[in-house]
C-alpha cells in the first residue's frame, strides 16, 4: 500500500499540494482528476520522489520512502512522466530495456531478457520492436513506454495523463491494456486524466483534486454525482446512464431542467 501523509508543496509563496492524505487502493487503478493546476501531475511526482514536498511522509509497504534507497524504490513503483520521453534514437526494444536497469544496472541477465519479451508480445509490439521510436504513430510510441514501465515490474504504476495526444480509438485500448494488468499481473496503477468518462469506465477508484486540495475521494460509482463534478471543475455536468453505468454529458442546459438523467437501460 501507498499511503500519503500530510504532503504539503509550495513554489515560493504558491501552495500546490495543501495537506494531502490518502491510502491507494492495492490492486486497482485509481484515476486523478481536476482541472490543470490542481495539484495532479504535482503528486505524481512527490510521490515517486522525483519532486521534494516541503512536509509530510510517503510510505510504502510500510516502509518510510524517504529512508529508501533510489534503487529500492525503482523496484517498488515506476512513473511515466508526460515529460520524460526519450529524445534519443532508439528502437522499441531498446526502450523497453531501459525500464530493466534498476534490476540489471546495463547487464542483462536471463529474468531481465524474460521480462523484457514478456513486455513486448503483453504490449503487442513484437511486430515493431526493431522499429525506432520516432517513426511509431502516437498511439504505438504510447505502448512502447507503458511498456518500458512494465518490464520495470513493479508492482505500483504511476501514470501521468496517458491518454493524451491518442485518438478514441488508442486511449481505449490503452486503458484496456492497464485494465489487464491490474486483472492479470495484480499491478496497482494510478493514473491522472482530464476525460472523465474514461475514468469512469475504466476506473475502480477516483480521488477528485482542486486548488491542491482533496475535494473528495471513493469509488467511481459514487464519484461520478453532479455535485461532485461540478464543484471539481466549475462547470454544470449532465449525468446520464447506460446499462447501469453513469456518464457525463458536457453540455450547458440552457432549459434549467433537472441534470440528472435516469439509469435506466437505453436512457
Amino acid at each position: 500500500m501507498i499511503e500519503i501523509k500530510h504532503i504539503y508543496k509550495s513554489y515560493q509563496d504558491f501552495e500546490v499540494l495543501k495537506d494531502i492524505n490518502l491510502a491507494i487502493k492495492e490492486g486497482k487503478i485509481t484515476a486523478l482528476i481536476g482541472s490543470n493546476g490542481a495539484g495532479k501531475s504535482t503528486l505524481l511526482s512527490v510521490v515517486s520522489r522525483l519532486t521534494t514536498q516541503n512536509q509530510g511522509e510517503i510510505w510504502i509497504d510500510g516502509e518510510n520512502m524517504f529512508k529508501m534507497s533510489s534503487e529500492a524504490i525503482a523496484k517498488k513503483l515506476a512513473i511515466l512522466k508526460q515529460t520524460n520521453h526519450i529524445s534519443m534514437r532508439v528502437t522499441v526494444r531498446e526502450l523497453i530495456t531501459f525500464g530493466r536497469f534498476p534490476h540489471s544496472k546495463g547487464r542483462l541477465k536471463d529474468e531481465d531478457i524474460k521480462m523484457i519479451e514478456m513486455a513486448i508480445d503483453y504490449m503487442k509490439l513484437r511486430d515493431i520492436e526493431h522499429k525506432s521510436i520516432d517513426k511509431l504513430s502516437g498511439g504505438q510510441r504510447q505502448r512502447a513506454y507503458i511498456a518500458m514501465v512494465m518490464a520495470q515490474d513493479t508492482p505500483y504504476i504511476l501514470l501521468d495523463e496517458p491518454l493524451n495526444n491518442l485518438d478514441m480509438k488508442h486511449a481505449v485500448e490503452m486503458m484496456s491494456m492497464l485494465e489487464k494488468m491490474v486483472k492479470e499481473l495484480g499491478k496497482t496503477i494510478v493514473v491522472v486524466m482530464h476525460d472523465i468518462n474514461f475514468a469512469a469506465a475504466f476506473a475502480d477508484h477516483i480521488i477528485a483534486m482542486k486548488d491542491g486540495e482533496i475535494l473528495a475521494e471513493g469509488n467511481t460509482n459514487d464519484m461520478v454525482e453532479k455535485d461532485i463534478l461540478d464543484r471539481t471543475f466549475d462547470h454544470d455536468f449532465c449525468i446520464a446512464g447506460y446499462n447501469g453505468r453513469k456518464v457525463c454529458l458536457y453540455y450547458q442546459n440552457q432549459t434549467g431542467n433537472d441534470r440528472v438523467v435516469s439509469l435506466d437501460k437505453g436512457e
